[in-house]
């Protein structure tokens, strides 16, 4: 077991600007002892892919308000298998249709968050999902 911390990367892909949420989480994931490192908004999937492999994270979290989930959330879970990097957990949370989850599901996203989602029950699902890298 590691004694490092779990290392969750939050990141707003595309074009959506509605950040207080992903604010509201990152500081919900600092206060229950994780490292957070948050990009901010407009980042592109190449890029998350990029910081999330240079921050070494455990936890990818992306949040999209805009209706491109479809498209950014797999691209980043897509990048980041080709890069060889399976080991890094990606969820997704925001407005995000029932009817769009299992698509999302297949393309490597391994949780999905709505509104109405708890903040314990995401630290919960990373606590009994996600162990620390050595």
């Amino acid at each position: 077991m590691s004694n490092r911390k779990i290392r969750v990367l939050l990141a707003k892909p595309g074009l959506d600007g509605h950040d207080r949420g992903a604010r509201v989480i990152a500081r919900c994931f600092r206060d229950a002892g994780f490292e957070v490192i948050y990009t901010g908004c407009h980042q592109t999937p190449e890029m998350i892919a990029a910081v999330a492999l240079q921050e070494d994270v455990d936890v990818v979290g992306l949040s999209c308000l805009s209706g491109a989930h479809n498209y950014l959330f797999p691209q980043v879970a897509k990048l980041l298998q080709d890069k060889g990097a399976n080991d890094i957990t990606v969820i997704g949370g925001g407005i995000i249709p029932e009817k769009d989850m299992a698509g999302l599901y297949e393309a490597g996203i391994k949780e999905i968050f709505t509104p109405g989602a708890t903040l314990d029950s995401l630290v919960e699902w990373i606590n009994n999902n996600v162990n620390p890298k050595e």
